[in-house]
């Protein structure tokens, strides 16, 4: 296990700051998928007692980012077609339902922050000097000023939560850079349907968005599931040895 960067802040209870610590090394792959999570050793490296690392690792199995295994404990939960396919269904349908709310509540004011969201994004995209964190963020800016158009914070925050399942998922799509033009123009299509009010322009295209993703990711779960069996027949040879 590599050395976990933590932040502590006074505002929050500890047992919230190890939450955060760990969902964020799990979702940006420090904690990679399988790898098991010693309380011992997590507490240790933090610096603080069992306790909050016993009530985040329970937090997290409730997110799906941790899977408890008999007589084994807790391990990083691996990344799934089905996991995947699951989260991209309901994401579907809330966005379907943030597009047609966003249509009808969102404000001039961010019109223009959404036409400035989608310039910035690919401003990001087309600089060699960004790196995959800037383009996250500058995506999720984008879809951010969509979530709270809709004036639906119970929505908003759903979204939020599901965004956060995916990070792992998605950073396999925003890396790979055959796909970028690609996000640009849907972003502003999806920026110009919201513009004009037309709801089932903008149903259309973020489906198409949507869909598009899940292709992708569910080629890069593949993908990573023919690498770890590689390297597990690799290890099996050098063993026979």
């Amino acid at each position: 296990m590599k050395d976990l960067e933590v932040s502590f802040d006074e505002y929050l209870p500890l047992k919230d700051v190890v939450l955060n610590t760990l969902r964020t090394a799990i979702l940006t792959g420090e904690l990679a998928p399988g790898e098991r999570l010693m309380e011992v050793t997590i507490a240790n490296k933090l610096g603080v007692s069992r306790t909050p690392v016993r009530e985040a690792i329970r937090r997290l199995e409730t997110e799906g980012l941790v899977t408890m295994l008999p007589r084994r404990g807790a391990m990083v939960s691996q990344i799934t077609e089905k996991d995947l396919r699951d989260v991209l269904e309901v994401r579907l349908a809330l966005e379907r339902l943030a597009i047609i709310l966003a249509c009808e509540r969102i404000t001039d004011e961010e019109v223009v922050k959404l036409r400035e969201a989608s310039s910035a994004f690919e401003r990001v995209i087309k600089s060699k000097r960004s790196d995959i964190s800037e383009i996250v963020e500058k995506d999720e800016m984008f879809h951010d000023i969509l979530y709270f158009a809709t004036r639906n914070d119970r929505l908003t925050q759903v979204l939020s939560n599901l965004r956060e399942q995916m990070y792992r998922y998605r950073l396999e799509y925003l890396k790979d850079a055959d796909y970028h033009d690609r996000l640009i123009e849907e972003h502003k299509k999806i920026q110009e349907c919201v513009k004009k009010r037309d709801t089932a322009g903008a149903l259309e295209i973020m489906q198409e968005h949507i869909l598009a993703q899940e292709n992708v990711m569910i080629e890069a779960v593949h993908k990573k599931a023919e690498d770890l069996e590689k390297a597990k027949i690799k290890r099996n040879r050098t063993r026979k040895k």
